[in-house]
């Protein structure tokens, strides 16, 4: 079985998202289907994508998952980001979780250390 996902993220400021997101995932959009959406492919088959719709801004919980986990904060943190929480729950797995300006939420998870 192959698994395709696409994460939709409302937004209400486009290009001020584009420019977070940016520096969150550390690299351009891979494409822009249309003037109101962004597309980053995380992994194969796997995109995370920011939509200009206002009336919904702010509501997402979108969790990743990543093998580099220390290095993938770093350079995030390198790139101007601040995270607005980090855990670490009782089996381990750590969680560091970012807040865009319209209030959603992008988690980074990884294994225990």
């Amino acid at each position: 079985m192959s698994v395709d996902l696409f994460a939709g993220i409302s937004v209400r400021d486009y290009p001020a998202a584009l420019e977070w997101y940016e520096k969150l995932l550390g690299e351009p959009p891979a494409f822009s289907p249309n003037d109101v959406e962004s597309v980053w492919e995380l992994a194969e088959h796997r995109f995370v994508y920011v939509e200009h719709r206002p009336a919904h801004a702010g509501h997402a919980l979108v969790t990743i998952f990543v093998s580099d986990f220390d290095d993938r904060i770093a350079a995030i943190a390198a790139r101007g980001l601040t995270p607005a929480k980090e855990e670490t729950y009782e089996n381990g797995v750590r969680k560091t979780t970012y807040v865009d300006p319209d209030g959603n939420e992008i988690g980074f998870g990884g294994a225990p250390r």
